[in-house]
């Protein structure tokens, strides 16, 4: 997904050509001019010349919530059309289906592709492009799919209306998932196995995922500051002046310097003095696999490399398409595992980071 930049658009100065070129795109804008796929290749090109979202919205009248999508679904349309596409969903496409597309951003190139040219075969509604898309990124990991199903778009969902299927006891519901099932599965033997459910009443209880090993630093004792060592007296003055400045820098005092790498300080817990291979990933609460109440925050999930052996209780790092991805897996995954995930850190609440620097107002 497209990230936004963070910086406004500044008028000080601008290349006469490049002044252009940003006016040519934001009068197309305006007059919406082109296709939406052009009007996503335009904002994401505004946005990398500078304007932020909210600078092109009050430009051109595209919200900025209108902005990503465009320029996420764009994406999408490009690698899509890029992995082959027939050329009926190609055209379908260019006409409308921003926010379809737009939830195809989760698959791969292949994976898009598919599931685009099963979306115009099949008419499927907004509402249906969401679980496709989550059914078949559920199945990805996946070496082989599930008995008696295939990793056709059509079975993926199928399968993923089957799942459900057996586990309610409500014969509404459970009527309601088979005749999804059916309407969208795309190989015998899965219509075999949702029609036996019609006659098999069966309840197949489902294990629910783990809760994250969640933990908020409350004392400041937890907060211990990382400094840099000179080195072991008699040292010189030469030795003392070759260490360089040492800067702490958010919510959990991230040491960055003027070599290669960073620290993170981290209370010496249990569960990561008994880790052997330990590292950092930072990350935002609301990109979780189980993403947390409340309002987004900085938190840090400390891996263990060492730990590549699965286990239904926990989540692992594995790489999709070489990005980087925490996940759970009811059954023993494909995918080389990485790591497992050994704790989640949230930071401790700190009204007024100003105030606890001087200890004389906090004893007041």
């Amino acid at each position: 997904m497209t990230e936004t930049s963070s910086n406004a658009f500044n008028p000080n100065f601008q290349d006469p050509q490049a002044a252009l070129d940003t006016d040519t795109l934001l009068r197309s804008l305006r007059r919406k001019e082109g296709s939406w796929v052009k009007w996503g290749q335009a904002c994401q090109q505004l946005q990398k010349a500078g304007f932020n979202p909210q600078k092109i919205f009050e430009e051109t009248g595209f919200e900025p919530i209108q902005q990503n999508q465009v320029i996420v679904g764009s994406q999408v349309f490009t690698s899509m059309v890029n992995a082959g596409v027939s050329e009926a969903t190609r055209q379908h496409f260019e006409r409308k289906g921003s926010d379809i597309l737009y939830e195809f951003r989760i698959l791969n190139q292949a994976e898009r592709a598919a599931a685009a040219d099963f979306v115009v075969e099949k008419s499927i509604d907004l509402d249906d492009s969401h679980d496709l898309a989550k059914a078949m990124k559920d199945l990805s990991p996946r070496s082989t799919p599930p008995e008696g199903f295939t990793k056709h778009p059509g079975d993926a969902i199928a399968y993923q209306c089957w799942k459900l299927a057996r586990q309610h006891s409500d014969l509404q519901d459970r009527s309601r998932l088979i005749a999804k099932g059916l309407r969208f599965v795309s190989s015998v033997a899965a219509r075999q196995k949702l029609e036996q459910l019609l006659t098999d009443f069966s309840i197949t209880s489902s294990r629910s995922a783990p809760r994250l090993p969640i933990y908020r630093l409350e004392n400041e004792e937890e907060l211990p500051r990382v400094l840099p060592v000179v080195g072991k007296l008699p040292l010189s003055l030469a030795d003392l002046q070759a260490v360089p400045l040492t800067e702490e820098v958010g919510a959990f005092r991230m040491v960055q310097f003027s070599g290669t790498g960073a620290w993170v300080p981290v209370p010496g817990w249990k569960v990561l003095l008994g880790a052997e291979d330990p590292v950092v990933l930072l990350c935002d609460s609301n990109h979780l696999p189980a993403p947390l109440p409340g309002q987004p925050e900085e938190i840090l999930v400390v891996v263990d490399r060492a730990q590549r052996q699965w286990n239904a209780n926990s989540y692992f790092v594995v790489a999709q398409d070489q990005q980087l991805e925490l996940q759970w897996f009811d059954e023993a995954p494909s995918l080389s595992l990485l790591g497992q995930v050994i704790l989640v850190v949230r930071p401790k609440r700190i009204i007024d980071e100003d105030l606890t620097k001087d200890a004389w107002q906090i004893d007041e």
